[in-house]
């Protein structure tokens, strides 16, 4: 199967070879291109803008690994299993907590230093759905932070890996089997080379981060525009899951105005005991669920929105005013500071908190292997679907899925290099230009996208929202197919490409949600408030139809 959309671009004006292009600069990305050179492999990675730009460095929190005293990947993976609501894929699950553990001493024998008590163990702390305290942190919150600074020293030490920052990934490439035989790309003004290019490589991993800026408010960097699932969706590959986006429950409030990437209030200052509050001081998670404040983020989420509704507010509070100023500046300086960046001080008065989009649990659906269903074409990390996290991730499982796929990923291209099955694969990177092109959007449809999207298919969702969403979602493409066809579209360039991915995964999305007709994990529905396991316990498979470019969510055989 060759690839039958492409987004309209020019033709590659350069072209360079390698083994394996890894597309993406966080932990999973980083991971497994470090994996394929202790192997001798040739790798290019391409990364969207500075090489730790990504999501990786601003996740807070930590790595969940059964690591502790007492501790055990059992009960890690039943704690999985009960915030992904029924489905997990525990087959994918078990991989995860097994193999995690070692995971994380691997990424501490590369240089990640994780904090440590004064007898020299690291120290472990709980989250959110977390039974035990299992998450391994760093620097107390900004854990992201070092695992990247580990990672990107290790890589830069690396003369024989190519780096290509400042580039956007445009499509894929197959050659006449359809196999993935590449990719294309537009670097920008800052990086090596310029323009349109195309990199020509036996297997590509697409480790390209998330979706959150699909929506206005979101704790996803600016960067994060689904670019990933979009390429994955155009080139053929079934995408699983995409209704199942995580909003975060406790993002900084900013104010009724404030869009994109919103500063994070980790999971871990709940853990060490700070209370979720009304304006009143009313601990209102108290009796919700057992584990009150520390329950999954749906939960939390869902009752933060909807004390927010009963009260008329747009915020709630979170209080931990009792940690004392000390606890705050050793335990989470970064939010310390971010906090009072913004005029709050979280020692002297509780932290105005609202729910933003965080984290797709969804994305392009990969085996154990993280194989796609498109041969040569692997994804890791938040792009893909691996079916660890089901309908709701598990606090401080994404850093480990990251680590732990990317290292699955690392050993089968091995393996497979090995065994003389990744041989040279010929493309005709010119004639590829001849899959249809789709019309770009405006840049200022970026903006539109988010606020359909926010409105109509954000914490809470109905048939009606959605159906709005959609509708705006298609005025936005006919607007872009009569600009083509009058000869007047959207120019080429990074802000027409970026607004046109998010608003295909934002249709995909949509598609799925309006299908999904029951509650579940992190996906809301006000019309069908229960979960239907009859019905739905199980995944929508979305791809793209070949005649019309659009998505189509067909549910998985139960």
């Amino acid at each position: 199967m060759s690839v039958s959309h492409r987004l309209t671009a020019p033709a590659p004006g350069w072209t360079t070879t390698t083994d394996v292009v890894v597309v993406g600069s966080g932990v999973a990305g980083l991971t497994v291109a470090l994996n394929l050179r202790q192997a001798g492999l040739r790798a290019v990675v391409v990364t969207k803008a500075m090489l730790d730009d990504g999501s990786t460095r601003w996740a807070q929190g930590g790595v969940a690994a059964a690591l502790g005293e007492g501790d055990t990947p059992e009960q890690h993976l039943a704690d999985t299993l009960v915030a992904g609501a029924g489905l997990c894929d525990e087959e994918a699950v078990r991989t995860l907590v097994t193999e995690g553990p070692d995971a994380v001493r691997h990424l501490i024998a590369t240089g990640a230093a994780f904090d440590k008590g004064a007898d020299g163990e690291i120290l472990l702390t709980r989250e959110g759905g977390h039974h035990r305290r299992r998450i391994v942190h760093a620097g107390g919150d900004a854990t992201g932070a070092e695992i990247s600074r580990a990672l990107v020293a290790a890589v830069r030490s690396d003369p024989g890996l190519e780096l290509i920052e400042h580039a956007l990934v445009l499509d894929l490439l197959t050659d006449a089997e359809g196999h993935a035989a590449g990719l294309t790309l537009h670097v920008m003004g800052e990086g090596q080379r310029d323009g349109v290019g195309a990199i020509r490589a036996k297997a590509v991993v697409l480790a390209t981060g998330g979706m959150g800026q699909v929506f206005s408010a979101t704790t996803n960097p600016a960067v994060s525009t689904g670019d990933g699932v979009a390429l994955a969706l155009r080139a053929g590959a079934e995408v699983t899951d995409l209704e199942f986006v995580q909003f975060h429950p406790t993002v900084l409030w900013l104010g009724p105005e404030a869009e994109g990437q919103q500063p994070l209030v980790s999971e871990a200052v709940r853990g060490e005991g700070a209370h979720l509050v009304d304006a009143d001081g009313v601990r209102f998670m108290v009796g919700q669920h057992e584990l009150a404040e520390l329950a999954p983020r749906d939960i939390v989420a869902k009752a933060i929105t909807r004390r927010m509704a009963e009260l008329d507010a747009q915020h709630m509070y979170l209080d931990g005013r009792h940690f004392g100023a000390e606890m705050w500046e050793q335990r989470f300086p970064t939010i310390l500071a971010s906090c009072r960046s913004h005029g709050i001080d979280p020692v002297t008065e509780p932290i105005p908190v609202a729910p933003a989009a965080h984290y797709a649990s969804g994305g392009v659906r990969t085996d154990l292997r993280g194989r796609t269903s498109v041969p040569g074409l692997y994804a890791c990390g938040e792009v893909a679907c691996t079916g660890v996290h089901g309908a709701n991730r598990l606090a401080s499982n994404s850093l480990l899925e990251g680590l732990v796929f990317a290292e699955q990923i690392a050993a089968d291209l091995i393996a497979r290099h090995r065994a003389g099955e990744l041989p040279e694969r010929t493309v005709d990177v010119a004639g590829a230009r001849a899959a249809r092109s789709v019309p770009l959007l405006a840049p200022e449809a970026r903006a539109r996208i988010q606020c359909l999207m926010s409105t109509g298919a954000g914490v809470i969702r109905s048939a009606a929202s959605m159906a709005t969403t959609a509708a705006g979602l298609a005025e936005l493409a006919a607007q872009a197919h009569a600009h083509a066809a009058e000869e007047k579209p959207a120019d080429p360039r990074v802000e027409t490409w970026e607004a046109t991915n998010l608003h295909l995964v934002a249709t995909a999305l949509v598609t799925a949600a309006a299908q999904r007709e029951e509650t579940r994990g992190c996906h809301w529905r006000e019309d069908f408030p229960e979960r239907d396991d009859a019905q739905w316990q199980r995944h929508l498979i979305t791809t793209l139809a070949v005649a019309t470019g659009t998505p189509v969510s067909t549910p998985e055989e139960q």
